[in-house]
């Protein structure tokens, strides 16, 4: 969390208002801007605070596991044709990425004097992370979720309530992530003076992305390093997942700019290119205002946010976070989409040659490498971040439907 140009020669963003070119800053109410210059201020200071990086640090090695490690996945390079290497954040305590930010934010809380942590999630795996910290920490913890996300992914409903957090089911709009957020904010203007709400993803006002994507890029860091002690160099392609896109980001901050390196974020491309069947914001999207940045939205022609549809509850949300459409339209990194049929396709593929259930969501970046996109013998490193136990029912399901 040192340098932004440690580790990467292009030095990232956002500027001093907070934004990535012209996505992000700040379309909140008022009375949130005086939290959001406190928790800026304090991130400032402790990103780079030798106190706050050592407990972070230590707690990250003993209860989460890192570093996490880097596999080859050989039988699924044969089968490919690509030389492909697995970043395994599914073996981080509570089976996801989700935890490195989780811990972080709500250490930060504390910093900050907050008693009380507010948290959204769609697929469970952040509202786990969130609820964990808390437990660690000894602080009260509110989940807020949609009432279609919590059917979905029961388990980690099941989960959080077990860690001690009061889960909400939100029953408004499609009931899934985007209406999550809308109650998580509705409840931190209401509670700001004692409450920090730990956003899962690298969206929301500044500075929420940039601190996500800070507490995150111990992933891309650890990689590279890792890569670079068993192989020599860099991969020729890092490839991650986006839904708001806090693993990719958390990725590609080691690799943004680094020559012979290409960045490939895969969003999800559900049942189709029509609007309403799918999540690919960045490729079928437009720029808008959502959850207090500006980002690439799905809109429809009078801009209204229109409802989304993946297999995955995790990349179910109708923006993306804006340094991604900072680095799509810098041309820094690529985006492509792929179906709920690839994800299922990947999902299977690497659990029959790896022995590994993949999460849904980088279930889709498999299942986007089986149709042989990049050059035969590629050397490619992926984001895996998250196991697919959560996803089981949904994949059972869905299989059993096409038997």
């Amino acid at each position: 969390m040192s340098s932004d140009t440690a580790t990467s020669p292009v030095p990232t963003v956002p500027d001093a208002r907070g934004r990535f070119g012209d996505y992000g800053g700040r379309y909140v109410p008022e009375v949130l801007i005086p939290a959001l210059d406190e928790l800026a201020g304090a991130w400032t200071h402790l990103r780079d605070d030798a106190g706050f990086r050592g407990e972070l640090g230590a707690l990250s090695r003993d209860f989460v596991g890192r570093p996490t490690p880097i596999t080859h996945a050989v039988r699924l390079s044969a089968e490919l044709g690509y030389e492909v290497w697995l970043k395994r954040e599914d073996l981080a305590h509570t089976g996801a990425h989700k935890i490195n930010n989780a811990l972080g934010q709500a250490l930060l809380a504390k910093r900050l004097g907050k008693r009380r942590i507010i948290a959204e999630t769609g697929a469970g795996q952040h509202g786990v992370a969130t609820a964990t910290a808390c437990a660690l920490l000894g602080l009260p913890c509110v989940v807020y979720m949609g009432e279609e996300d919590t059917r979905r992914q029961a388990p980690n409903v099941a989960r959080m309530r077990l860690l001690g957090a009061d889960v909400v089911p939100v029953t408004a709009g499609t009931k899934t992530l985007k209406e999550a957020v809308n109650e998580a904010l509705r409840d931190w203007a209401a509670t700001v003076t004692d409450t920090h709400y730990i956003i899962g993803s690298v969206v929301g006002p500044h500075p929420f992305p940039q601190l996500v994507r800070d507490l995150q890029r111990v992933i891309g860091d650890e990689a590279r390093a890792q890569y670079a002690e068993r192989l020599g160099g860099d991969p020729e392609v890092v490839v991650a997942c986006v839904g708001g896109g806090s693993n990719a980001i958390g990725m590609f901050t080691a690799f943004v700019g680094v020559p012979g390196v290409r960045l490939i974020g895969v969003e999800a491309g559900g049942r189709g290119m029509n609007l309403g069947e799918h999540c690919s914001s960045i490729t079928q999207g437009q720029p808008g205002v959502l959850h207090g940045a500006m980002m690439y939205l799905l809109q429809d022609a009078d801009g209204q946010i229109v409802e989304t549809h993946s297999i995955s509850a995790g990349l179910d949300y109708p923006g993306v976070g804006p340094e991604h459409a900072w680095l799509h339209d810098e041309g820094l990194a690529e985006y492509v989409n792929a179906s709920d049929d690839d994800a299922l396709a990947g999902f299977q593929a690497l659990a029959r040659t790896e022995g590994i259930l993949p999460a849904l969501e980088p279930a889709h970046v498999i299942g986007w490498l089986l149709h042989r996109p990049l050059p035969e013998g590629a050397r490619v490193l992926v984001c895996l971040s998250g196991r697919g136990d959560k996803d089981l029912d949904t994949v059972l399901a869905a299989l059993g439907s096409r038997a």
